[in-house]
């Protein structure tokens, strides 16, 4: 999730999942997180539980009740960790679920693939976007 090629490849592939929203999700978050001014990050995370989080938006990300009832008190006074539970939960989700799928992949085995026959001579430069770098990182 680190490596933005990599996060490419991925998003790619849960977009053939019809899981994009996940990953969609996640990066909302990470620049929710990022955002000092108190105005635009009550902004934000009005636009992303509108467009993640409610049970109204076609692109709703799967979450327990548990962490939607936090989510929905949070967003009484949101701040920029307004989603921490709600996204370490769908980070969780990818990375047990979506992300061993996509290892086995047709796509990841190309990449894979070219990655290997970039490494073996001819330098295309994909040892940049290689499989290990789409990894999702450990936590």
């Amino acid at each position: 999730m680190k490596n933005p090629a990599g996060r490419k490849v991925f998003r790619e592939f849960l977009r053939c999942e019809y899981s994009e929203e996940n990953m969609l999700f996640w990066l909302a978050c990470e620049e929710l997180k990022k955002e000092g001014n108190p105005d635009l990050i009550e902004e934000k995370a009005r636009f992303i539980y509108e467009d993640y989080i409610s049970i109204l938006s076609p692109k709703e990300v799967s979450l327990d009740s548990r962490v939607r009832e936090i989510v929905n008190n949070n967003m009484k006074s949101p701040t920029q960790h307004t989603f921490d539970e709600a996204q370490l939960q769908i980070y969780t989700l990818m990375h047990r679920d979506s992300y061993p799928r996509f290892v086995n992949s047709a796509l990841y085995k190309q990449i894979a693939q070219l990655n290997n026959n970039s490494e073996s001579g001819s330098d295309t430069g994909l040892e940049q976007r290689s499989s290990s770098h789409a990894k999702l990182p450990n936590q």
